[in-house]
């Protein structure tokens, strides 16, 4: 049984079809005017999308890399060559198959196409269903941090097929759990009583409100970055040898160390954060040895929040909301709560 989320952007709104076989209903999103189909995937995703769209559209197939040295400027300029070679104009309509770093790289395609060309996301791991699929974030990666350069370019409809996830690998699971683990913590919600489809329409759910409250981030949205300041200068300090999710794990206990800090939220709450990451969830809240604090503040400088000081999403007795100009103090006693040097 399938459920459809709506993500209400006005003229702009679209559905988040979630549940098992929720890829039959992929031609249901397809816009009627339709004729070519770019189809962006990597190889390995075991999902055939294109039996999946209607009979009269033609399809051509577009295969990028696997590691996130992929997720390049040099990506979206080779498949705008190869959308040239097929002939994509602006009535046609890009599809992005896979995890979050297709979906991140066939949006900001197909923002670019001719300067915006419809897109529809076939999320096919945990972490891609309950956040980068949704919300039109789009982007790719410079060596000065991730996520630099990009769009916001809203999907016409978003599927989310869980029963992809049965043939995930362990890791992939890992970091979808980060992230849902953050959704914990954005409404208090209790996400443990629900079943695996629920729980991940109800994580839905919650982003799309959030999304339609505040669509291009200017205040509310940021919210959905709990966790991910340090988060992302994990994943560069390490080169991406920890994952997203895993690393978004880890900046959540660090963001609950640092509210404490701060005397933002008691010893019981950050205990709660512990339970939830680690023994809900099984994540670790380690940072590898090796990985510097001086190291990480220089990466967190290089955020996209980071425009008055270092600026954290941190919980607190109004919930969680955006903090700008923590000090070293502050950031120095998280970092020790974390053993790192």
């Amino acid at each position: 049984m399938t459920q459809r989320v709506r993500v209400d952007l006005g003229a702009r709104s679209y559905d988040v079809v979630v549940g098992r076989g929720a890829i039959g209903e992929l031609s249901s999103l397809i816009p009627d005017d339709v004729k070519r189909v770019a189809l962006i995937t990597q190889d390995g995703v075991p999902v055939d999308a294109s039996s999946h769209l209607p009979g009269k559209v033609s399809v051509s197939r577009h295969v990028i890399g696997g590691s996130e040295d992929h997720k390049s400027l040099g990506t979206i300029e080779r498949l705008c060559e190869e959308f040239a070679a097929a002939g994509l104009t602006r009535n046609d309509l890009v599809v992005g198959v896979g995890g979050g770093m297709v979906t991140d790289v066939a949006g900001f395609a197909a923002a670019s196409w001719h300067r915006g060309v419809r897109v529809v996301h076939v999320s096919t791991t945990l972490v891609g269903m309950i956040d980068a699929a949704i919300g039109g974030k789009t982007g790719v990666n410079l060596r000065s941090g991730k996520n630099l350069v990009g769009a916001f370019w809203q999907p016409s409809g978003v599927i989310c097929d869980t029963a992809f996830l049965d043939s995930l690998p362990e890791r992939e699971q890992r970091c979808g759990r980060g992230e849902m683990a953050k959704y914990h913590f954005l409404t208090g919600d209790d996400l443990l009583s629900l079943d695996l489809d629920s729980r991940i329409a109800r994580c839905v759910q919650i982003k799309a409100e959030v999304v339609g409250s505040d669509e291009r981030e200017s205040g509310r949205r940021a919210i959905l970055n709990y966790g991910h300041t340090l988060g992302h200068a994990l994943e560069i300090a390490s080169d991406f040898a920890i994952a997203h999710g895993e690393s978004v794990a880890i900046g959540m206990m660090f963001a609950a160390h640092l509210a404490r800090a701060l005397g933002r939220i008691d010893d019981a709450r950050v205990e709660q954060h512990r339970r939830v990451i680690v023994d809900h969830y099984g994540l670790s809240v380690t940072v590898p040895a090796g990985i510097r604090r001086d190291q990480l503040v220089e990466l967190m400088h290089h955020d996209k929040k980071a425009v008055d000081g270092l600026t954290f999403v941190l919980d607190g007795a109004r919930g969680i909301e955006t903090v700008r100009g923590v000090d070293s103090s502050a950031l120095n006693t998280a970092f020790t709560a974390l053993s790192v040097l």
